[in-house]
């Protein structure tokens, strides 16, 4: 039975009898004999390598009379490289490492510790973000006071970094008072 999977495709490509074997026949069908002939190897090695080689699907065989005649599977081989490697995993496929981020810096619901790395703190300060209104702005107090119910440690440093990263904007109070926040457009609804 032939295992097209892409490990066992590149294990069998890894030979340089099997790519000589492949290079015939992808110009012609073959035997045996006359692959061990034409290469300077011995029948049972270039059967060996064909076994490899068909068990990887690059090559099938069928009896005529008798001989086994061997052919390239022109249908891998009309595969693109992208398609034996296989599709690149979606954006969303880290739920579960955000999960064990989230697990693993939240109790009860509230932040308990700011993590160092850099990746795990925009996890973190991407879930707190879901508790913000991204169409209101908020006073630098009221703002402080909502980080401050969720959030442990010190929630004026959760609030910088939430704009070193560019999660919320701040601007200047047009009537003097304390600056306004709200949540940048890029970053509403990207809460986990």
């Amino acid at each position: 039975m032939a295992d097209t999977s892409a490990l066992a495709v590149f294990k069998a490509l890894g030979d340089e009898s099997r790519l000589a074997i492949l290079r015939i026949l992808l110009t012609e069908d073959s035997y045996v004999e006359l692959l061990a002939s034409r290469l300077g190897l011995t029948s049972a090695t270039v059967s060996f390598h064909l076994k490899k080689l068909e068990s990887a699907g690059l090559v099938t065989c069928s009896r005529t009379q008798f001989y086994r005649i061997y052919s390239a599977n022109r249908e891998v081989f009309g595969a693109t490289l992208a398609s034996l490697v296989g599709t690149v995993p979606q954006p969303d496929d880290d739920t579960r490492y955000r999960e064990e981020v989230l697990a693993a810096f939240f109790e009860n619901g509230k932040l308990s510790k700011m993590p160092s790395q850099r990746k795990k703190r925009e996890i973190v300060l991407r879930h707190l973000l879901r508790f913000l209104d991204p169409g209101r702005e908020y006073g630098e107090k009221e703002l402080d006071a909502l980080l401050e119910e969720i959030s442990v440690p010190d929630y004026c440093f959760v609030r910088r970094e939430m704009i070193a990263f560019g999660m919320l904007a701040r601007r200047k109070n047009p009537d003097g008072g304390a600056d306004l926040y709200r949540v940048t457009d890029g970053d509403a609804g990207k809460g986990t």
